[in-house]
Order: C-alpha cells, then sequence, then structure tokens
C-alpha cells in the first residue's frame, strides 16, 4: 500500500470555504513531512469515481476535504476495499464528524488522522446507494428543503433552525408504508421517519444521539402525525436528541428498512431525492476510515 495520503477536495463546500482550507492543509502537511496528493473535484460524484481510482492504486489512505456530501461520495469509492477514509471537515453542516470524533478544525482533523489508525465503520445502503450518516423523509426532508436555501448566508446549525421555522407552518403528514426486519407493517401519516447510521443531522441537531456505528445495525425513528400547531412544543425535544423518547416516537434497531411512499422526498446524508420506494440496509464493516 502506497503510504502518500490522497486528498480529495471539493472546492464549491462550505460555500469555497473547503478551497481556502486545502491550501492550509498543504502548508502544514509540507511543514510535518508528510507525502500527500491533492486533487480537486469537477462535478458532482466525482470524489467516488477519485476515490475509487486511488484504491485501485493500492492508496492507503483518501481524505474527503469538504462537507457531509464529500464524506459520503469518498467513501463510495472506497467500500469494500483495503484504502482507509480519512476526514477534514470543510462544510457547512459537518454533521457525521460528530458521530466519530474527528475534531471540527481541519488542523487538529490533521493531526487526528495521522495518529489515528483505520478501523472498520459500518455504513447504510438506500436502494444500492451508499450513505453515512442519516437519511429521512417527512419533516426533516422539509426542513431541509428550506435549510439549503438559508446556507447561502449562515452556517452551522442557523439554516436548519430557520428550515425548521419555515416548516412548521406548511408541512403536511405524509402516508408511508414502513416495513423493519419483517415487524408488523406500518402504514398512516407520519410526521417523520429517519433512518440513521450516524447521530446528528442540520449541523448538530442530535436526531438520533444512541446510534452507534459499530453495532450493524440501522436506528429508525418513526414520529406519528400531529397537528401542526403541537409542532413547536417538541421543538425542545428534537434540538436537545430526546425526541426519540417521546410517545409519539418509535424508535426501533434492524438491519432492514423498507420504506414507502409514492412521490415522496427523501433527505440523503443532505442530498434532497425523489423517491417512491426505498430499500435500506446496515453493511457492517464495510469501510476503514480513521477515527
Amino acid at each position: 500500500m502506497s503510504s502518500v495520503i490522497e486528498i480529495i477536495v471539493n472546492p464549491v463546500a462550505g460555500s469555497g470555504a473547503a478551497k481556502e482550507t486545502a491550501l492550509e492543509v498543504e502548508k502544514y502537511l509540507q511543514q510535518k513531512g508528510q507525502e500527500f496528493k491533492i486533487i480537486y473535484t469537477e462535478y458532482p460524484n466525482h470524489a467516488s469515481q477519485l476515490a475509487r481510482d486511488a484504491a485501485s492504486r493500492g492508496v492507503e489512505t483518501v481524505v474527503a476535504l469538504g462537507g457531509d456530501g464529500t464524506v459520503s461520495e469518498t467513501a463510495e469509492g472506497l467500500v469494500n476495499s483495503k484504502t482507509a477514509l480519512g476526514i477534514i471537515p470543510a462544510g457547512t453542516g459537518n454533521d457525521f464528524i460528530k458521530t466519530v470524533g474527528v475534531p471540527a478544525h481541519w488542523k487538529a482533523a490533521v493531526d487526528f488522522l495521522l495518529e489515528h489508525p483505520a478501523r472498520p465503520v459500518n455504513t447504510g445502503l438506500v436502494n444500492e446507494r451508499l450513505f453515512m450518516n442519516a437519511c429521512g423523509m417527512g419533516f426533516d426532508e422539509l426542513v431541509l428543503e428550506y435549510s439549503l436555501e438559508a446556507k447561502k448566508h449562515a452556517k452551522g446549525i442557523w439554516p436548519y433552525l430557520y428550515g425548521v421555522f419555515k416548516a412548521i407552518f406548511t408541512f403536511k403528514p405524509i402516508e408511508m408504508h414502513i416495513e423493519i426486519d419483517g415487524q408488523e407493517p406500518m402504514d398512516g401519516k407520519y410526521m417523520i421517519c429517519s433512518i440513521a447510521n450516524g447521530r446528528y443531522i442540520g449541523g448538530g441537531i442530535p436526531i438520533m444521539p444512541i446510534a452507534d456505528i459499530g453495532d450493524g445495525l440501522l436506528d429508525i425513528l418513526v414520529v406519528d402525525s400531529v397537528p401542526r400547531w403541537v409542532i413547536p412544543f417538541y421543538l425542545p425535544s428534537i434540538l436537545m436528541g430526546t425526541l426519540y423518547k417521546k410517545k409519539v416516537a418509535h424508535h426501533y434497531r434492524a438491519s432492514r428498512c423498507l420504506l414507502r411512499s409514492e412521490g415522496a422526498k427523501l433527505n440523503l446524508d443532505g442530498e434532497i431525492v425523489p423517491v417512491d420506494e426505498t430499500l435500506f440496509l446496515n453493511k457492517p464493516d464495510a469501510l476503514l476510515m480513521h477515527w
């Protein structure tokens, strides 16, 4: 395996901040005497292609420098290979690093990468597409739609909070059919169906704070429909990570979940994807990562 680290940079991540971070990382690695190569993505899913090529050449570690989307794309190119994933966060939300303990500051993240050996981590699959963090349908997907508008003007949790408050006034419960590991199917209108490998969404909201990326299972949160005027009363529990304990919420751990909702949209690691039927699977130890 080559000891040279290859760093895949999404130059538009973090509203362009990733490109500046890459320059700082370059100087820092030169000072430390670490061999490296920096490659910039040029179009959607380019990171997956670059990572897959690096793995085929026996590169030991490929680093995703960007946001959660860059991490997922890079991981997709490395899954089931002997090449490990490293992360240097430079996005707006940077949610996945909060689950795996990667520091938020780029310099600390580089040190963390160099000091922590690679070990296996679980990934998720949704209709054969990899996800690392979390997927959701319902209220949290609508929140994402609105928060993407606000990300042009703010970072961290603020765009998500904007999305939450705007969604309160427009959200309508969604008709869903849910099957979890062969249990009795659920049919009805629901507020949220979240399938999590990681713990956080929206720049730091602990949607599933007890998720464990090493247990071989997905954490699934189904929240019953409530009147729109009641939603604000659940905001503290959403922000504090206690929603799964409420009577309206149902928490499951499973290796498989089928979700069907005609004409719906899915939040897939921060990307909005139109879907009718989705099959979620957990893939234990499918990826090597520095964490």
